[in-house]
């Protein structure tokens, strides 16, 4: 059985108790993990805390080859973590060797940029007087990750916390722990420093508490010790984040639900269009807050561009992530996949066509899998499920416009924020998305993605505050004003 790790020790629950990890593409349990309590949590804190008096006067440089030696370890086990994230989450081992590559790119990005913090001189009215603006890390931070791409939703909490000199607690989601703690094993060991000065990472600077959200993060969020929140989820439980750990004053970003429009004008390079709706939409089973949730068709391109993204979709090979053959995995939950079957159910009996899809894949090994076929429809009105709620899954829904007006209005007409797109070669309509698009991230003639290098985050219900880039670290320093009189 797995454990989890609180002060730089492999520990069993405070209860005993432990859970499940079942594979989605078999129903077969992986592993075991510790059921964690608030007790655990408790103990969590006080090693975060302990570690944070060494951790925060550590050089922002050793910050930086920590990250940095972090990353080398991650490498030498990214076959192994590959394997683990496939059989707890679903996802294809392709799909997995990407998500780990996208960890060690963002990491990497905060190792160097550990040293590049500044604060600022600021001129005073008063004279023989000047002050400064300095920023110190918070303190203990939590991160409470989700299931759908566990390891890079990590990073982008570990990376800034680590790097701006916090210390902080891990709780991944209950389904997908395993690749976590494979990956935050290796962080433990890294070092930094020369010769006999080399240090290893204080014990306690990296925590992870396994358990159900009703009891860690519940606790993440109500104790006073724990300065700051970091939450990757839907839009429901961020309000209850958001809500719970204001009671406590705590700093909190949320990078919440999303119903990304995709618009695609009649100028675009049509084959490019057609390959990335495919990706946008259907990688890692459709399963990404960023994903092409919406996609908008100026009317003329429409039915061509539907037949042949619908030819892609009738050769993606639906099975076990651990086969070669497969290019879609399942479903991580069949609850979720139960959710997915009632809006597309809906779309169809208020008319929607289901050009592709639509149902399960039956027969053999798929039968014990949450399995669900690559689905297009048509025809969509604007009231169904699928056009206002959040689609997690394998569901394109697409709709039909004359003018660029009209699709920015329609995409608009979302509660998210989260991510858009536009597709063409006028540079007008490309300016005009920009500016009218109620989205925090705006792609032109590119896939929706998550660059470590930019700030990423929604509006509207979609969250606040910013992941990624360096403005990730505004949200894990402090600023502090000093004022200096020469006396």
């Amino acid at each position: 059985m797995a454990k989890m790790l609180i002060g730089g020790e492999l520990v069993d629950s405070a209860s005993g108790q432990s859970q499940e990890v079942r594979n989605p593409a078999t129903g077969e349990v992986v592993d075991k993990v510790p059921k964690g309590t608030a007790k655990d949590v408790e103990q969590a804190i006080g090693a975060a805390e302990k570690a944070f008096q060494e951790w925060s006067d550590t050089t922002p440089e050793d910050r930086g080859k920590m990250l940095t030696n972090a990353c080398e370890l991650i490498k030498q086990k990214s076959g192994e973590i590959a394997q683990a994230l496939t059989k707890e989450q679903g996802k294809t081992l392709f799909e997995a060797g990407l998500e780990i590559h996208h960890l060690l790119h963002g990491l990497e990005f905060y190792a160097g940029l550990a040293s590049k913090v500044r604060g600022s001189h600021v001129p005073l009215p008063q004279k023989g007087a000047y002050g400064m603006v300095v920023r110190q890390p918070i303190g203990v931070c939590g991160g409470i990750v989700p299931w759908n791409f566990p390891l890079t939703l990590m990073g982008t909490k570990l990376g800034p916390a680590l790097a701006a000199g916090n210390t902080i607690i891990i709780k991944p989601a209950s389904t997908t722990p395993l690749a976590t703690l494979l990956c935050i094993e290796q962080i433990q060991k890294a070092t930094y420093g020369e010769g006999k000065q080399q240090k290893t990472l204080p014990k306690g600077a990296v925590n992870v508490v396994t358990g159900p959200g009703g009891a860690v993060g519940e606790e993440l969020l109500k104790n006073p010790r724990v300065r700051r929140i970091a939450f990757t989820g839907s839009t429901p439980v961020g309000r209850h984040v958001m809500e719970v750990a204001g009671r406590e004053i705590k700093r909190v970003t949320l990078e919440l639900g999303g119903s990304d429009p995709m618009i695609v004008m009649e100028d675009s390079n049509l084959d490019l269009a057609v390959k990335m709706a495919d990706i946008g939409r259907f990688f890692n089973c459709g399963q990404m807050c960023l994903g092409v949730k919406r996609l908008f068709l100026q009317e003329s391109i429409a039915e061509g561009f539907v037949g042949k993204l619908a030819d892609i979709l009738k050769g993606k090979t639906v099975g076990d992530g651990m086969s070669k053959e497969t290019r879609m995995g399942p479903i991580h939950l069949d609850s979720q996949r139960k959710e997915i079957e009632e809006q597309v159910e809906d779309a169809k009996a208020r008319g929607a066509k289901i050009v592709f899809g639509g149902e399960r894949p039956k027969g053999g090994e798929l039968d014990k899998g949450f399995f669900y076929l690559p689905t297009l429809i048509t025809n969509v009105p604007d009231n169904a499920r699928v056009s206002v709620e959040e689609t997690f899954g394998p569901v394109l829904p697409v709709f039909t416009f004359k003018t660029l007006d009209e699709a920015i209005e329609k995409a608009n007409s979302s509660i998210y924020g989260l991510g858009s797109s536009i597709w063409t070669r006028n540079l007008i309509h490309a300016n005009k998305a920009i500016d009218k698009l109620q989205a925090g991230n705006v792609w032109v003639n590119s896939l929706h993605y998550g660059y470590d290098e930019l700030p990423f985050g929604g509006v509207k219900a979609s969250g606040l505050g910013r992941e990624h880039g360096p403005e990730a670290l505004d949200y894990y320093l402090e600023p502090k004003g000093v004022v200096i009189v020469n006396a």
